[in-house]
């Protein structure tokens, strides 16, 4: 009998291994060492591990940046994805343009509110040749993508924004949404998160009107 509760609990010890080193590795990269100081052997040291568990448990450097910016992003360990959340719901139903635009720039604001200083450490210099941020950004730009596809698909059902023109509002919402784009107006010019939340409502509804 106790062997069938050993993969359960076996399950539950790889989970909380997995988020204990994601929570270490999180707390060193927005600590003074950054990027450059968040190494395997590093993680491994202060996370109380070998670096071979860490490989096993998340992997290489990439999947743990990955693994860190997607705990920080859902602002939980919950595996709902982030397009079956409620608030992301309330950007799915809106019934107009602007409507959208409020629900979707407050969705927004509270996403990078969370990742916001993450992204400022691994972004702050830009890729700059790194092939891990290389794509981590190309990942994350991807995910985004879809998930404004996602995001607009709704009032397109709805007849609120042409077919013929979905492509191009969906480079419109990627474009205005982008981290760096709250990074330039947040960090670097001083906006706060409502300020830029007031000024993506506006950029949305005018792009998509």
């Amino acid at each position: 009998m106790a062997r069938q509760y050993r993969a359960p609990q076996r399950a539950e010890r790889a989970q909380a291994t997995r988020a204990h080193i994601a929570r270490t590795a999180r707390d060193l990269l927005l600590s003074g060492g950054g990027y450059a100081g968040m190494t395997i052997t590093a993680l491994a040291d202060t996370a109380g591990v070998s670096p071979q568990t860490v490989y096993n448990s998340i992997g290489g450097k990439a999947e743990v940046i990955k693994a860190v910016y997607d705990v920080v992003l859902a602002g939980d360990e919950d595996s709902t994805p982030m397009s079956d959340r409620p608030e992301f719901r309330r950007v799915t139903d809106a019934t107009d343009v602007t409507s959208y635009a409020a629900a979707y720039a407050a969705w927004v604001r509270v996403i990078y509110d969370r990742v916001g200083p993450l992204l400022g450490v691994l972004l702050g210099h830009g890729p700059g040749g790194d092939p891990v941020l290389e794509t981590f950004v190309a990942t994350i730009d991807a995910e985004r993508r879809h998930g404004n596809a996602n995001s607009l698909r709704g009032l397109a059902e709805r007849g609120r924004a042409l077919s013929h023109r979905f492509d191009e509002a969906v480079d419109a919402v990627w474009t205005l949404t982008s981290p760096d784009v709250y990074d330039r107006l947040v960090r670097r010019c001083g906006w706060t998160p409502a300020a830029y939340e007031r000024w993506l409502t506006n950029q949305l509804g005018s792009a998509l009107s």
